[in-house]
């Protein structure tokens, strides 16, 4: 684990931000990612808003991100924004996925440290408080650590928790076991993830890559308060493997080692058919030990293939230099605006 920084670096780190001239007191920005979320939307703004009546001697920000809902959330939003000025709202132009919306609201904030946690109130906002004392000690990252998460199925917990194990085991980078996005970083870190412009991302395995001091806290998750999952199997496949291509190429040398192996054993096979057909009067005959060998080396085949080609695809998404995300408009944001945006498109009001 790595030591916290030292007391003038942890008071130093509690400077206002920039473009919070007017307040003695540090930012603190809350990064909520939102799609289709009309069900809850409100008891989650209510449960931030008394987390923040609890808070001293520390500012904070409201940063909602619509990632293209379909319901009633971006309308709701837009007035929760008009009635508070602490809430900020970044409306996505279509739906761009979690980790691109999580990624627009780290752009966005303007605070001494950032938080990300989902709007489904299974990460409870009240743990916050003691990621704000963590921080104030002096650590750069504290990221929430899963003790029990009751209302997920016995197949999503073991497979959840046998990928955050492969992960680790293939990942050049350590990465927290049992860990998502909910955590809070400090203005280094975000200025850091500000500077990684890749499109398949992964952030809590980048947040690990950035390094600095980090800190475990434990928590227990609450059940989903309304609404369902976002992340069904599909999408679940698809996380786990940007979360594994993204941190390693040893899937590559995996498909080197079955080729290698797939060759040994051909070579063994082609042995032992000359043995046969030298020194014996048994000849290798029938289908069976040929259409064995055809299967095996051509299924090994394709699966290399197909790894190479995850690995190509996402050569191809980063050389079309595409925008990251696309922004219909930013709300709250006033005069200053978002700190930074990777949009080329900005309506600010």
């Amino acid at each position: 684990m790595n030591m916290p920084s030292p007391p003038s670096e942890a008071l130093s780190m509690a400077t206002p931000a920039k473009g919070n001239s007017a307040s003695s007191h540090a930012l603190l920005s809350i990064v909520i990612p939102c799609f289709n979320e009309e069900e809850v939307i409100g008891e989650t703004l209510c449960r931030l808003r008394a987390f923040c009546a609890e808070l001293h001697n520390l500012d904070v920000e409201l940063i909602f991100v619509d990632d293209g809902s379909r319901d009633r959330t971006r309308l709701l939003l837009k007035g929760f924004a008009a009635e508070d000025p602490q809430i900020k709202l970044v409306c996505f132009a279509r739906n761009f996925g979690h980790q691109i919306a999580v990624t627009a609201g780290i752009d966005a904030a303007r605070g001494d440290a950032v938080v990300l946690i989902d709007a489904d109130l299974q990460d409870p906002p009240e743990v916050i408080l003691e990621m704000v004392r963590k921080w104030r000690e002096g650590y750069d990252v504290v990221y929430g650590t899963r003790t029990e998460r009751p209302g997920e199925s016995r197949f999503k917990l073991a497979t959840a928790r046998g990928f955050y194990r492969l992960l680790n085991r293939l990942s050049d980078v350590p990465i927290p076991l049992d860990t998502g996005d909910f955590r809070l970083m400090s203005r280094k870190v975000v200025t850091t993830l500000q500077a990684m412009p890749e499109r398949d991302r992964f952030v809590r395995g980048m947040v690990s890559w950035v390094g600095f001091n980090q800190i475990a806290l434990p928590y227990r998750r609450a059940e989903r308060f309304a609404g369902e999952s976002k992340y069904p199997l599909r999408k679940m496949i698809r996380f786990a493997t940007d979360g594994i291509l993204s941190f390693s190429s040893k899937p590559l040398q995996l498909s080197v080692a079955m080729g290698m192996t797939c060759a040994s054993i051909a070579l063994a096979g082609i042995l032992y058919a000359l043995i046969l057909r030298l020194f014996t009067d048994i000849w290798v005959e029938g289908w069976t030990a040929l259409m064995i060998a055809v299967l095996f080396i051509g299924g090994v085949q394709l699966i290399s293939v197909g790894i190479l080609g995850e690995y190509v695809g996402r050569i191809y998404n980063e050389i079309k230099g595409r925008p990251l995300y696309v922004v219909n408009e930013y709300i709250g944001f006033r005069e200053e605006g978002p700190a930074t945006s990777r949009s080329p498109v900005v309506h600010n009001r």
